[in-house]
């Protein structure tokens, strides 16, 4: 229900410019920002956007301050004159509608101590959706930055949602392109403060590989709560519009990655969802078929075959896109047909995708987020397909590829490493003392890295090893796999 009390009270509010027009949303937020730097000594950055959501209703308890600010402004008594109520789901209700730097989230009022527990409630279902409009894909986002950037307890999980992940894969295919990307808000943003985004998510992918998702998403959620949350909510055109949303994609992309390798899936699963409303906002094809990639990786790992084939068939539709982006498209593609049981689909992805990464030889110019993306992640993928085929034999054919990797690539060398011995530990290919071997040395590999999908993996090659117990390689394996994983549960 949109607020009429309000709006009205706007419009019967002479402009401060003195020339007899009613005060714009522009001038009504500019007043109330100046009202609480000068009441506070506070500077904040409430916009024409947010004055534009409290109209339409869809916030109706603004943060205290601003309920002040605005009672002052416009010369009323009470918030009810404004047409302001608190609602029955009261501040969690309000953490979930909240735009930008609204509210007390950020300004150390109750909702932001009890981050924790109110923040997590009231983002659950908001974040989960596909938002209809870059008013919601705004407050999205920047919610999910600021809840992780600012809990307390970074081991409370989000649950994770089946189906959500292929709605949001239908919504980004067949939603109309947004109009028109401009906004006027508290700041101008330029075309070089968005290229250093990219820059900085080249700098966080390359710290991911390194050290796993779980060490640095914390300080990279945080950059984006302060750095990339007010430039969304900046003053900029629709060009440059449509670059800040598609770096912000990438860096809200790079985010859902390493949540999804920590282990934080619920997350993981809305963190991907924004990135690929942002990816849409910014015409971004490209790395929203990478994102639909990822979101179909994810659900092979929590098991989830038909979901995981649904969002790589959406991902592959998405268009046109460069060939190390479709092997990678196809790759994707494999391992959900291999989850799924269907070994023909499976075979005749993973021949898309050699086919397309040839394609991909010659070309230099990938962007940064699929420069990661080489033969070796390919025959990671068609180890793992095939072995959970049953194909083992075939699979180790791959082997040499697998571990064909750049040395920064130290995540995905301790995991293809750990697969490749548990393919000696499985099936027609059973070799318990060269797995042992092979796990060892993944073990010496992890090292300190913080990653959820290692310690997983670790664990699966141990539960295949468990049974040839009393082999002195074995067992000095096991004892070495317990204690690693042990550690990595207290990290």
């Amino acid at each position: 229900m949109t607020n009429e009390q309000l709006r009205i009270r706007r419009e019967t509010t002479p402009s401060p410019s003195g020339d007899g027009r009613p005060m714009t949303r522009a001038e009504l937020a500019a007043a109330v920002n100046q009202y609480i730097w000068k009441r506070t000594g506070r500077q904040i950055t409430l916009d024409v956007d947010t004055i534009r959501r409290y109209e339409r209703g869809r916030i109706s308890w603004p943060g205290t301050d601003y309920r002040e600010g605005l009672r002052a402004v416009l010369g009323v008594s009470s918030d009810a004159e404004l047409g302001f109520s608190p609602t029955r789901r009261g501040r969690a209700a309000v953490a979930a509608q909240l735009p930008g730097r609204d509210g007390d989230l950020l300004y150390g009022g109750p909702a932001d101590r009890e981050l924790g527990t109110v923040g997590h409630d009231g983002l659950l279902a908001f974040t989960l959706r596909f938002p209809a409009d870059l008013d919601e894909a705004r407050a999205a986002a920047a919610g999910l930055w600021r809840y992780q950037a600012l809990r307390r307890d970074v081991r409370a999980k989000m649950p994770f949602t089946g189906n959500a992940t292929t709605d949001a894969g239908w919504r980004w295919l067949f939603d109309p392109r947004d109009h028109d990307t401009s906004h006027r808000g508290a700041r101008r943003v330029t075309s070089a403060e968005v290229e250093e985004l990219r820059l900085r998510q080249v700098q966080f992918l390359e710290l991911d590989r390194r050290h796993g998702g779980g060490r640095f998403r914390q300080p990279l959620a945080g950059w984006l709560h302060r750095k990339v949350e007010p430039m969304l909510h900046g003053t900029y055109d629709d060009r440059t519009g449509r670059h800040l949303f598609a770096a912000a994609a990438e860096l809200t992309g790079q985010l859902a990655f390493m949540s999804y390798d920590a282990g934080d899936h619920g997350l993981a699963q809305r963190q991907f969802v924004q990135a690929l409303r942002l990816a849409k906002a910014g015409d971004h094809a490209g790395f929203g078929a990478h994102v639909l990639a990822n979101m179909s990786t994810q659900a092979v790992y929590l098991q989830h075959p038909g979901e995981a084939v649904r969002l790589a068939r959406a991902a592959v539709d998405s268009g046109r896109v460069l060939p190390v982006v479709m092997a990678r498209l196809h790759t994707a593609e494999a391992a959900a047909h291999a989850a799924a049981g269907d070994a023909r689909a499976c075979i005749d992805a993973l021949t898309r995708a050699e086919d397309a990464i040839e394609r991909a030889s010659d070309i230099d110019d990938r962007p940064a987020w699929a420069g990661y993306f080489t033969r070796a992640h390919l025959a990671g993928t068609a180890i793992r397909s095939l072995r959970d085929l049953g194909r083992t034999k075939d699979a180790l054919n791959y082997a040499d590829q697998a571990l064909d990797l750049r040395e920064d690539s130290v995540r995905t060398n301790a995991l293809h490493t750990a697969l490749i011995a548990s393919v000696h530990a499985t099936g027609a290919s059973t070799d318990p003392e060269r797995a042992s071997q092979l796990g060892h040395h993944a073990l010496d590999i992890a090292g300190n890295l913080r990653s959820r999908r290692v310690a997983d993996r670790i664990t699966d090659l141990a539960r295949r090893l468990s049974s040839y117990r009393s082999s002195s390689p074995v067992d000095g394996f096991l004892a070495r796999a317990h204690d690693y994983v042990s550690l990595s549960a207290r990290r």
